[in-house]
């Protein structure tokens, strides 16, 4: 059912408003041999280069990509949204249908919604239009902070729909029977009333099941689960709008013993029942955070080995079934003021974006949205943050397509056996072939430079003597890596008003520049005019 999208002016208040580096010929020649160096596809990162001490300016990095076959091809809408069933006992609800909120959603569209959180389980469906004049029971305050009534649901759809979102709805799962099966009076009158309303949703069952004993008291294991997914989908197909819905699960939280255990019981009973297999991350825990934890390419790399404990029960029920990254948050405990909504916790969300691409995962839903401690794109006063931007500029830049990248560098002294951290992070996709700017064939990189000096990157084979345009990100103002700020190429970005983005200036580069990251900074680059085969067609 399509909305018809109306903006009230009432909101919140709001506060808003160097020289290429050529090695000799015969050097580059034999550099490029070295190129066999490849970071495949998995787990494997793109290999680090790091200046031994008195060659600063010695190090050249030399980078290829394969452009003949993509090595993972990831859902369109790989960067996704959640909002968290808060923002009703909140009060955030009606606020949903700020033009200046609608405007920063869309910007990220296309992409899912997620509708769920913590209080997913603890909220009831009514079939109540205006609880104030219903008769009997608690009062209206009660049902707007606990119920999801039939309001809230037109508000959260209608959000979802003018912003070019796809709704996930996320159902209490903790409605038991005395039996401790799953009880599906409340979803069942939901299900009921948004089929009269031709809403177009795809479904969840609960949030964090692993955790249900310790905050609510009561458990539920992983082949209960599994019976409530396909008492959910029984459910679900005899309602001629939602009979072929998709259905997402089980969003358990971070794969440790107990958490796998839950997994493999869910696989075996429901695996084929769902359509993507689901799980959270959080990184760091929001109440010891520092700024240089955004640094730690340990920290970084944590993701990696969970993904392989997901992927490898998931592999043994159902091969090949997709996995997604639902709630992932760089800090627990709701985030730390000034430091996981600044542009140091960027580090943490781009690289997460590379290295779920590239080991398969389908999509990453980011947590939250706006409204949920300080882990949100955008603040409360509808100001949009600095991962806002850089979601921004990923969407606007990269496709879903991944490619393999090569790397080779040269150090005069090389010390055999040295491990050497990763502190340049470097990831290729085919550029969005719905951003007119550029032709197919053409490809994007994204750079993270955790070193504290600048590094220089020299693009050879087939990306050799391409015209570049470079979009790097920076922060803004005095605060540095603690700013809530960003530039973009040296320019501030700010909305222009609350229906217009600003545009996306790139900085062209001359066909055959070295590339030069600035320290501890991130940026994209466009390679125009590859044509490169992987990237042609969609």
């Amino acid at each position: 059912m399509r909305v018809l999208c109306a903006f009230p002016e009432a909101m919140p208040s709001s506060n808003s408003r160097p020289p290429a580096c050529l090695a000799p010929g015969a050097l580059y020649l034999a550099l490029l041999l070295h190129l066999s160096l490849s970071s495949q596809a998995g787990d494997r990162r793109p290999l680090p280069v790091e200046r031994a001490p008195g060659l600063k300016e010695k190090t050249l990095i030399l980078l290829d990509v394969s452009t003949k076959n993509p090595v993972r091809t990831v859902n369109e809408n790989f960067l996704s949204l959640q909002l968290d069933p808060s923002i009703i006992h909140d009060g955030w609800l009606d606020f949903l249908s700020s033009k200046r909120l609608v405007t920063l959603a869309r910007g990220l569209s296309p992409a899912f919604l997620r509708f769920g959180g913590k209080r997913t389980d603890f909220l009831q469906f009514q079939n109540l239009r205006n609880p104030a004049k219903s008769r009997g029971g608690p009062g209206p305050d009660y049902y707007l902070k606990n119920y999801e009534d039939a309001r809230s649901l037109d508000k959260l759809y209608n959000f979802a729909d003018c912003s070019g979102l796809h709704l996930i709805f996320a159902l209490n799962a903790l409605r038991r029977n005395p039996n401790n099966s799953w009880n599906s009076s409340s979803a069942l009158s939901l299900l009921k009333y948004s089929a009269s309303k031709k809403y177009n949703i795809s479904w969840e069952l609960g949030n964090e099941p692993n955790n249900y004993r310790t905050m609510h008291g009561r458990a539920v294991n992983g082949s209960q689960l599994g019976k409530d997914y396909i008492q959910l989908k029984s459910l679900l197909q005899p309602i001629r709008i939602y009979s072929r819905a998709s259905l997402y699960g089980p969003n358990i939280g971070r794969p440790r013993k107990n958490v796998i255990a839950l997994l493999d019981g869910f696989m075996k009973v429901a695996g084929s029942t769902v359509d993507a297999v689901t799980w959270q991350h959080c990184y760091i825990d929001g109440r010891v955070v520092k700024v240089m934890d955004f640094l730690k390419t340990r920290l970084l790399d944590t993701l990696s080995d969970q993904i392989r404990k997901i992927q490898k029960v998931v592999n043994t029920y159902t091969p090949g079934k997709k996995i997604w990254l639902e709630g992932v948050v760089t800090t627990s405990a709701g985030g730390t003021n000034n430091l996981s909504d600044s542009y140091a916790a960027g580090f943490l969300w781009l690289n997460t974006l590379g290295m779920l691409a590239n080991q398969g995962i389908d999509v990453v839903i980011r947590h939250s949205f706006f409204d949920h401690g300080y882990n949100h794109l955008v603040d409360q006063n509808f100001n949009p943050l600095p991962d806002y931007w850089l979601s921004l500029l990923y969407k606007r830049l990269i496709g879903p397509k991944v490619l393999a990248v090569h790397v080779a560098g040269l150090q005069r002294k090389p010390r055999p056996g040295r491990v050497i951290r990763d502190k340049l992070r470097i990831y290729a996709h085919c550029t969005n072939h719905h951003n007119h700017n550029y032709v197919r064939g053409s490809i994007t990189l994204f750079i993270i430079n955790l070193h504290r000096s600048r590094k220089k990157i020299k693009l050879a084979g087939t990306l050799r003597d391409k015209l570049v345009h470079q979009y790097l990100l920076q922060p803004y103002g005095q605060e540095g890596l603690k700013s809530k700020s960003v530039q973009l190429n040296g320019q501030p970005l700010v909305m222009v008003d609350d229906g217009t983005l600003p545009e996306l200036k790139p900085r062209p580069l001359r066909a055959g520049r070295t590339l030069v990251i600035p320290p501890v900074t991130m940026g994209f680059y466009v390679v125009k005019n590859v044509n490169a085969l992987a990237c042609r067609y969609r």
